[in-house]
């Protein structure tokens, strides 16, 4: 056993209680992470706060890394590294966290005989898991990047691995193999893509991670309906890249290029909506917000002294020149101050998604899920589908 290439990682896994499926497990026993994980990756740097520095295969870390249960960033800014010495400012492709890809391919269900499509081909090594299991001419992956597509290529042929290889926009799918039984992304998105839906046989299974601006990642397991719809659960965190065409307008660390309290066009008011609220860390209410307030994001600043006051900016990140708002919190008060710039009342919305959140019994993630409608319209809701989560 020690003599397979993923001993160490499936050990590991199973002894945690992650891989639960044997068939899985001889996958990871099968095949190496080693191979599929370039000479350079790229890791957050204390000394220079947001960037991420190379290290190469020089690097013991880097060893190390290959067969721990990290996730590596193996390529920067689409591959064009925007800092000096190779620095990297937004990770644009990795290789995943082993217990996350595990945990993401059990949950697609997928069985003998089934067929895959693989959106976000990465550096491969999820597409030869999958291989392994079900066969190369069960699986179907796409990559958007020509380079990053390029060298998952030249891997798995390497590996001796052929499954069907596209380059090309993964949120279109792969038409011209559909019908698929399962549908499993590697990206994260903020709305499910039609196309996968589509593409998925009635009884199928799409399993993705699904964000808002403002949540952080989520699996999320839908099963594909004979009327066209899908709908299913929240089943933990999944914190992954974007789907390209989904990013946002405003990375998390520049909104304050757009946020200007002397813009002329801002306008003074009040609300009664608490700016704390939107600092409140339960994923459910996470999830509500980011659902209900498309786009919406929050800063503060905390006053010095022991007064507990604060002030909270909301900005909506999911378009360019996009709303703005700030309140000024005291705790004595029940109606605070504001500035607001743009076309948005976002103490507004944040106020009625809250008062849904609440409404609904403060529901965590785990009571959560979506539904898909066959228009592509996405509705959250709580417990069962007819509980839909709407102003």
């Amino acid at each position: 056993m020690t003599g397979r290439p993923g001993a160490g990682l499936a050990r590991e896994l199973t002894a945690r209680g992650v891989i639960t499926d044997p068939a899985w497990h001889r996958a990871v026993l099968a095949v190496g992470r080693g191979p599929f994980v370039p000479d350079t990756v790229w890791v957050g740097s204390k000394e220079h706060p947001g960037w991420n520095v190379p290290v190469t295969r020089e690097d013991p870390d880097h060893a190390r890394w290959v067969d721990s249960d990290l996730a590596l960033v193996t390529q920067v800014d689409d591959g064009v590294p925007a800092g000096g010495d190779g620095w990297g400012r937004l990770p644009t492709s990795s290789v995943s966290q082993p217990s996350l890809v595990v945990a993401m391919l059990q949950a697609t269900g997928a069985r003998e005989g089934d067929t895959v499509l693989e959106i976000g081909t990465g550096t491969g090594w999820n597409t030869a898991l999958l291989a392994t299991r079900l066969g190369d001419e069960a699986v179907t992956s796409i990559e958007v990047d020509t380079g990053v597509a390029a060298r998952a290529r030249a891997t798995l042929e390497g590996q001796g691995f052929k499954p069907f290889l596209v380059t090309g926009d993964g949120e279109a799918g792969v038409p011209e193999r559909a019908p698929f039984d399962r549908v499993l992304s590697t990206v994260a998105v903020h709305w499910v893509p039609p196309a996968w839906i589509e593409q998925t046989r009635p009884g199928g299974t799409v399993v993705t991670p699904w964000s808002t601006w403002f949540a952080p990642g989520s699996l999320l397991r839908l099963e594909v309906l004979g009327d066209g719809t899908a709908s299913g659960r929240f089943l933990g965190t999944a914190a992954f890249m974007m789907l390209r065409a989904h990013r946002s307008a405003h990375p998390v660390d520049e909104w304050s290029r757009f946020v200007d309290e002397d813009d002329p066009a801002a306008r003074p008011g009040g609300t009664r909506t608490n700016p704390r609220w939107i600092a409140h860390r339960d994923e459910g209410w996470r999830l509500v917000a980011g659902h209900l307030v498309p786009g919406v994001d929050f800063a503060s600043s905390e006053a010095e002294d022991s007064s507990g006051e604060a002030s909270v900016f909301v900005y909506d990140r999911g378009t360019a020149g996009g709303s703005w708002a700030l309140g000024e919190y005291e705790p004595d008060r029940t109606e605070w101050e504001t500035l607001a710039c743009g076309p948005r009342d976002l103490w507004e919305e944040v106020g009625r998604a809250w008062d849904v959140w609440r409404r609904a019994g403060r529901p965590g993630r785990e009571r959560l899920g979506l539904t898909v409608g066959a228009d592509g319209a996405q509705t959250l809701w709580v417990d069962t589908p007819e509980r839909v989560l709407a102003p």
